[in-house]
């Protein structure tokens, strides 16, 4: 390349850089085209972002519709195969799955019970003429708590009627359409509760299970009649039995919830044959393996039974008690087996639900009596003076009119009249015991602790030449327990009693409560119970003045400590029993002491000594058994009686 060509490409290079700065914008025009960029690529931006959040929500909204579209069909899959699956389970019935919860109340003069025609049931069973403790409706019966369900095969499925709605209908035209009946007197209701099978989605109106209810104006007993009509064809071949659960929650309704909790169980009746029940301290359960002739849940005061007149074929029975539930005593079940009889389908029994009340149970002919703890088991005797002695007296006063405490002052005073000769004979051994004691006082001195069998052969021959019987005076006792714990009985178990009022006592069923301490003593309890410390404290004046007669106080220190110690115990365990329990043993003290100030009187104990030392004169008698028998032991132990020249 020469000179010349690299001087031109110079100046051309000077030129472009002379013109690129001539051209070239000012500062400001720099800053203008700057801001003008900077807009222009921020709408570009913004309009970008706006397409982006666009597409985004596009694609969300998409995918949630996709999504919904996917969970209602798997919804719509599993209701599908769960509404399969209960019509799989429930066979021809399942067309009685769906149905709008229906209650229809009944009222006679007695009770009010509402039925549910989910599942048929007696949904609520409330006794009108009584309250609880604390003034509230009286409630045998209610709600979810209690079950009453048939289970049986049909087509090879088993059936629970729980969960079925059943069709009701009042039998009678006159209350076709009600949803309440109320019936006094004479006057019966029938409510029928249907419940229908299937044939392709239709009921067929002659063929059905049946739950027929009839209820009394005046009755505390209803019928029920367990019918199935035109299903020969549904109900499983070879079926001889209809299985029934029936489970009820016992509600609190007394004061003391330790004395009702003891009071409840389940009784039950063997076909023709004795009553027995569960375990009222626990909870317990029992095989039922034979025919059955009912079954009650028993409460302190109130009962319901469920009776078959031709007998069930066997049941389970249980009870469980609830310590920590404070409205719920116990839980009892029943699972039963009605006879199922393919030329007799139907199956007639009837529930009772009431008053544990002797008359009032009596009059079935049933032996519901027997719930009431009379003392019916051995000894026997305990049942049979309170059922012929004690409850016809308590009713004849009852119906007077009188109020209760009189009636038990009554009562007392007409027991007291009874046993006076007994108490006689009794006085009369103790006046002779006592005017001997010197005698024996002096036996016991001649003769020393380690010879007791010939003191003993000593005292004994004393008492023969005496004419004294040492066991005159325990028999009258003996004689007079069977009715102290009958009465032991009775009192606890009347509801005659409930919720009267008498004195202090507000209800002479349960205890009399003067203060309540706020505390709980062992043993004792939180209240003070007026009418049992009244009887504590007339029983030790009772224990001293009889030590006092039977001149006892020198003799056995450990049995007279004893004496003493039974009344406080007695204190602890009567604190929390029926008031009428205590004030009529404190009456009994009372009128005691009374018949020994009477007899006391009447008797010359200088006579009764006199008396006795005329028959010591008389020639010995032959040996009594009791005493040959004295002599033979002594002899087996070595020690001989010197015979007589």
């Amino acid at each position: 390349m020469n000179k010349n060509t690299i001087f031109g490409l110079l100046i051309i290079a000077a030129i472009l850089i002379v013109f690129s700065i001539i051209n070239s914008p000012s500062k400001e025009e720099q800053q203008k085209m700057q801001h003008k960029q900077d807009s222009i690529a921020r709408i570009e931006k913004e309009k970008l972002e706006k397409e982006t959040i666009k597409v985004a929500a596009t694609d969300t909204t998409e995918q949630k519709k996709d999504s919904i579209t996917l969970v209602n069909k798997d919804k719509l899959k599993s209701d599908s195969a769960a509404v399969s699956q209960k019509n799989d389970a429930f066979g021809m019935f399942a067309g009685s799955l769906n149905g709008t919860k229906k209650f229809i109340t009944i009222e006679n003069e007695v009770s009010k019970f509402r039925f549910s025609n989910l599942g048929g049931r007696i949904y609520y069973a409330q006794l009108k003429k009584y309250r609880t403790f604390d003034s509230l409706p009286l409630i045998l019966m209610d709600g979810d708590s209690s079950l009453f369900k048939l289970v049986f095969f049909a087509k090879g499925r088993q059936i629970n009627t729980n969960n079925l709605y059943f069709t009701p209908a009042f039998v009678e035209s006159r209350n076709a359409g009600k949803d309440s009946v109320s019936i006094k007197g004479t006057d019966s209701v029938r409510l029928s509760m249907r419940l229908y099978p299937d044939t392709l989605g239709n009921q067929q109106k002659n063929k059905y299970i049946e739950l027929l209810y009839t209820i009394y104006g005046n009755d505390n007993m209803m019928k029920l009649h367990l019918n199935f009509v035109g299903l020969d064809e549904i109900m499983s071949e070879n079926l001889n039995g209809i299985g029934l659960e029936w489970k009820m929650n016992l509600r609190k309704q007394e004061k003391s919830i330790k004395n009702e909790r003891n009071g409840s169980t389940i009784y039950y009746k063997y076909y023709d044959d004795e009553v027995s029940y569960l375990s009222e301290t626990k909870s317990d359960d029992k095989d039922l393996t034979t025919k059955v002739s009912w079954i009650g849940f028993k409460q302190q005061f109130f009962t319901s039974v469920l009776i078959a007149d031709r007998g069930f074929n066997n049941a389970k029975i249980s009870t469980i008690q609830n310590d920590t539930v404070k409205k719920d005593l116990k839980t009892c079940y029943a699972q039963i087996m009605v006879p199922f009889d393919v030329n007799n389908k139907s199956f007639p029994m009837r529930m009772y639900f009431g008053p544990n009340h002797y008359k009032t149970l009596r009059k079935y002919d049933l032996d519901l009596e027997r719930q009431i703890p009379l003392g019916w088991s051995s000894p026997y005797i305990l049942g049979w003076i309170n059922r012929f002695a004690v409850i016809p007296v308590f009713n004849w006063l009852e119906s007077t009119g009188m109020n209760y405490g009189i009636i038990i002052l009554i009562l007392t005073i007409l027991l007291k009249i009874v046993l006076f000769p007994i108490a006689y004979k009794t006085y009369l051994s103790s006046a002779k015991m006592r005017v001997l004691k010197p005698e024996i006082d002096e036996i016991n001195k001649k003769i020393p602790k380690e010879k007791a069998m010939e003191r003993q052969q000593a005292t004994m021959a004393l008492y023969k030449k005496a004419g004294v019987n040492p066991l005159a005076g325990c028999i009258p006792m003996l004689l007079q327990m069977p009715i102290l714990i009958a009465l032991y009985r009775f009192f606890p178990a009347s509801i005659e009693l409930r919720q009267q009022h008498f004195l202090w006592a507000t209800d002479l069923s349960t205890y009399d409560s003067i203060y309540n301490l706020g505390f709980t003593i062992p043993f004792y309890g939180d209240h003070i119970s007026l009418f049992t410390l009244l009887m504590t404290v007339s029983t030790i004046f009772y224990t001293k003045l009889n030590n006092q007669l039977m001149g006892s106080q020198q003799q056995m220190p450990g049995m007279k400590f004893m004496m003493y110690a039974m009344p406080v115990m007695f204190l602890g365990f009567f604190n929390n029993f029926a008031a009428g329990l205590s004030y009529y043993y404190f009456l009994a003290n009372m009128f005691t002491f009374l018949q020994m100030w009477v007899i006391r009187r009447n008797v010359n104990e200088e006579a009764i000594h006199q008396k006795i030392q005329e028959n010591r004169k008389r020639p010995e008698k032959k040996k009594s058994g009791f005493q040959k028998r004295l002599e033979d032991m002594a002899k087996q132990r070595g020690y001989n009686p010197p015979k007589k020249k």
